[in-house]
């Protein structure tokens, strides 16, 4: 397992796992290859890796490593 940091917690993963991966499982939600759901619904977030906002388009393709911090924003609504 690799071990790195999700949204401040402790997370592992398994060896091989991607950005995509990683939101599929943290947000429930299947995702096609380009980083939309599956259902077309709206995904609403933004994905940081060591700091750097990781855009959508290359969510598939970035696969983690161990100590990594990774941070995945929820757009709300309000203020």
């Amino acid at each position: 397992m690799l071990s790195l940091t999700l949204n401040g917690r402790a997370h592992d993963v398994v060896p091989g796992s991607t950005l995509i991966d990683l939101i599929a499982h943290t947000t429930g939600r299947t995702l096609s290859a380009d980083g939309t759901p599956a259902d077309k619904g709206r995904l609403g977030i933004a994905v940081a890796v060591d700091s750097t906002v990781v855009p959508r388009s290359r969510w598939h393709a970035m696969e983690l490593a161990d100590g990594q911090s990774v941070e995945i924003i929820t757009a709300m609504q309000g203020g």
